[in-house]
């Protein structure tokens, strides 16, 4: 109950808190360009377009971390927020009126770990040794279905293996060609001398990292992510040429540990807490570790002072934390819930592979099964603290892994994640919602339900502040005021996430 307390206190003060050192840019009409109408591609999958729409008998969870709202109506016009009110309210006679009794409407997910790719072992065995190359293939058509069909709205890519892909696919999507939520492309992965993914690029030096950051923001993309073995003058090269750019950067980090990519001035860490190295066995400076900071969190005590200092350190210098939980629950043997839409979404390879990789976690000695859930316990208990500290706390699946976390489900299952960590659902839905509004400097047009506000909107069945996992009902989306069939979309990738 205090941590509760806490989080509620420090959430409502984070609204003021500056989320970053970068003077940045006003990025609103690249990332919410003017809405296109549907093209031939996309109506399959419109249910509902109207000028005028009314959402009515419905629950409002707004975004906020307020409470809910009961008995609403929520009318849209022309793509915007046009009002909120009781059950009552006058409602333009033109409007096309839905009656949502016993459903609740969602601010639209804004996801800040979705990636467009899986990622593919060749002839994986039971023994779960594969051959090299490890392999990225893009999932330029089902990815961004899926993530539209489970209220995913808006996306940052956290990290492009096709970055002209990724643009190009976002450029149709603005289009109204293709179907798939708002996209902040996220450049290639500045990656060190060595990789785990043999599409990446390997940074020469810092004048390279310089470069690559200059070239790629002349292309169009809108953010940037350092990987696991750049080294601290890479990285502080590219949050210079970043910043000077007036673009953010987020790090997935393992030669450079928390304390100095916050130093250095980095927008954003991803992963929780997970992926710190700093008192890992045998941390050298610029050197990536084997266990890539679970050793780390394992030993460290949440509650410690070297946690308290790590947390005001990356608050003092205005770093945000993106949470992924899904990926690593799928570390914890049986912790994974069986989801059979999720499933129904992979290609078959990627679902024998899936299901060997699970049962090679679910039958992990008890000795190792306990470690990793106690690493996991601790990843959660930092992600609260460092909310309860004032810190602005991200929300992502991270869809790589054992290839169990799907576009869009694994977002939804954050929200799920987040509330077993200890937060409420309507602070749970803030952090997947609101907070990556505002990181984006999004949060005058999206992140929350309000009067004037961009018509982007997640309909699902049930009650998800008294059961979170009502969550996973989704039945209609709204994306610029235009409600998009969940099943449809779904159906429309069946057994081909994993293949394209």
């Amino acid at each position: 109950m205090r941590h509760i307390m806490v989080i509620a206190t420090a959430i409502a003060l984070s609204l003021g808190a500056n989320t970053s050192r970068a003077a940045p840019r006003d990025l609103t009409p690249i990332l919410l360009p003017k809405p296109a109408a549907p093209g031939k591609a996309v109506q399959p999958f419109v249910k509902v377009n109207a000028p005028v729409v009314a959402l009515m008998h419905v629950r409002v969870i707004d975004g906020t971390g307020g409470a809910v709202r009961a008995n609403q109506t929520i009318v849209i016009e022309n793509g915007k927020i046009a009002a909120i009110g009781a059950d009552g309210m006058p409602v333009p006679k033109d409007a096309t009126r839905l009656d949502l009794s016993g459903h609740t409407v969602l601010p639209g997910l804004v996801g800040m770990h979705d990636h467009l790719f899986y990622i593919r072992r060749p002839n994986l065995g039971p023994q779960l040794h594969s051959e090299p190359p490890l392999i990225v293939p893009e999932m330029a058509f089902s990815a961004p279905r899926l993530y539209l069909a489970n209220g995913v709205t808006t996306l940052r890519t956290t990290g492009s293996v096709e970055p002209y892909t990724d643009l190009n696919l976002k450029h149709a999507i603005d289009a109204g060609e293709l179907p798939g939520p708002h996209m902040d492309v996220t450049g290639p992965y500045l990656e060190g001398g060595k990789s785990f993914f043999i599409q990446m690029h390997h940074l020469r030096d810092a004048a390279d990292a310089r470069q690559t950051v200059a070239f790629w923001a002349k292309q169009g993309v809108t953010s940037f992510k350092a990987y696991m073995y750049i080294t601290r003058a890479e990285l502080k090269a590219a949050v210079d040429e970043a910043h000077k750019l007036g673009l953010k950067i987020t790090g997935h980090l393992c030669a450079v540990t928390y304390r100095e990519a916050a130093a250095i001035g980095i927008d954003d860490l991803e992963h929780g807490f997970f992926v710190n190295t700093e008192h890992d066995p045998g941390k050298a400076a610029d050197t990536c570790t084997a266990s890539d900071g679970l050793a780390t969190l394992h030993a460290m005590d949440p509650q410690g002072s070297d946690a308290r200092g790590l947390i005001h350190d990356l608050v003092a210098h205005h770093v945000a934390i993106t949470s992924t939980l899904p990926v690593f629950e799928q570390m914890v043997p049986h912790h994974s819930p069986w989801w059979p839409q999720a499933m129904a979404t992979l290609s078959p390879q990627a679902k024998h592979d899936y299901l060997l990789m699970r049962a090679h976690t679910d039958a992990l000695p008890p000795d190792q099964a306990q470690q990793r859930a106690l690493t996991l316990q601790h990843g959660m208990a930092m992600e609260r603290e460092f909310v309860a500290a004032g810190g602005l706390l991200l929300a992502g699946p991270d869809p790589t892994g054992n290839g169990g976390v799907i576009p869009g489900f694994g977002d939804l299952r954050e929200v799920e994640l987040l509330v077993e960590e200890g937060f409420t659902p309507e602070q749970a839905i803030r952090i997947a919602s609101y907070n990556g509004a505002r990181y984006l400097g999004l949060q005058d047009r999206i992140g929350s339900i309000a009067k004037g506000k961009d018509a982007d909107l997640v309909v699902v069945k049930g009650d998800p502040s008294q059961h979170i996992d009502d969550i996973e009902n989704v039945e209609t989306v709204f994306k610029d005021g235009v409600g998009y069939d969940t099943q449809a979309l779904l159906k429309s990738v069946q057994g081909r996430y994993g293949e394209y």
